[in-house]
């Protein structure tokens, strides 16, 4: 069945079609990365023996790191927010580039087309 050209465009479509949502998963975790809230984070710091329920509660996307040295203290790092801005910024380049690449195909195409019905 694999040799069959139906089935090898549909693996070929669905494999396609999975990495267009991966990225757009990649994109959305960026999203959060650059514009999310560090309140849950920051109230971390504040309680001194949470639950395992209270933590699942808290959206602790943004943390990269927590460390809790022998003094007590809790140190949390952060993911970078420029760096996802960056990424951010890039992938819209890059998505921009190639839709003026696509309308420059349309435009080619629909004036050939016209230049054909003359």
């Amino acid at each position: 069945m694999l040799c069959k050209k139906e089935i090898t465009d549909e693996i070929s479509r669905l494999i396609a079609q999975r990495r267009k949502t991966l990225a757009n998963m990649a994109t959305a975790g960026y999203y959060r990365l650059a514009f999310g809230n560090i309140a849950d984070a920051v109230s971390l710091l504040f309680e001194e023996n949470p639950t395992r329920e209270r933590l699942g509660e808290m959206d602790l996307f943004l943390v990269s790191e927590i460390k809790r040295p022998k003094d007590g203290t809790m140190e949390i790092k952060f993911f970078d927010r420029l760096k996802a801005l960056e990424h951010l910024e890039t992938k819209t380049e890059e998505e921009t580039t190639a839709m003026e690449f696509f309308d420059a195909i349309g435009d080619s195409a629909r004036n050939a087309g016209e230049k054909i019905g003359d």
